[in-house]
C-alpha cells in the first residue's frame, strides 16, 4: 500500500494563489516567504476592505486571514468570503489562540484554524494539506 502523498510537488504544473489577510507587516513577510518556499503564488492585504475590494477581481485558491484586523473580525468576514468563493480554503491565523475562538471560526467555515506566533512547520503542513486537498 502506497502511503498518500502529501508533497507539494505534484501541483508544480498549477498555479495556486494564495492571500494573506493581515495587518501585521512582518508576518505579511514572513507567511509570504514559506508559501514561495512551497511554489505558492502570493500577494496581501491589510484589510478586510482592502480584501473585499480584491476579490472582485482576484480568485485565490488559499485566504490567510487575522482574526484582528483594522476594520474588523476576520471570523464575521469568513461566511461573506465562502459565499462569493466556496471553494477557497480559509486558514484563521490569530494571536487570540483560544479554544472559543477556534471554535467560533471553524464554525463560521474556517478550513484551518492556527494561533500566533505560528511555527513554519505549522503552516508548511497545513499548506500540504489543503494543496493535496485542492489538487
Amino acid at each position: 500500500m502506497l502511503a498518500k502523498d502529501f508533497s507539494v510537488e505534484k501541483h508544480l504544473d498549477q498555479e495556486i494563489l494564495a492571500l494573506i489577510v493581515e495587518d501585521e507587516i512582518d508576518i505579511c513577510f514572513l507567511l509570504t516567504g514559506i508559501l514561495r518556499k512551497k511554489n505558492l503564488h502570493t500577494t496581501f492585504v491589510n484589510s478586510i476592505f482592502e480584501a473585499r475590494k480584491l476579490l472582485k477581481t482576484m480568485h485565490p485558491s488559499i485566504l490567510f486571514l487575522d482574526n484582528n484586523l483594522p476594520d474588523g473580525h476576520g471570523v464575521d468576514f469568513i461566511q461573506v468570503i465562502k459565499n462569493t468563493h466556496p471553494m477557497m480554503r480559509i486558514i484563521m491565523i490569530t494571536a487570540d489562540d483560544t479554544i472559543a475562538n477556534k471554535n467560533k471560526a471553524l464554525q463560521a467555515g474556517a478550513d484551518f484554524f492556527i494561533g500566533k506566533p505560528f511555527t513554519r512547520e505549522a503552516i508548511n503542513k497545513t499548506i500540504d494539506t489543503v494543496i493535496n486537498d485542492i489538487s
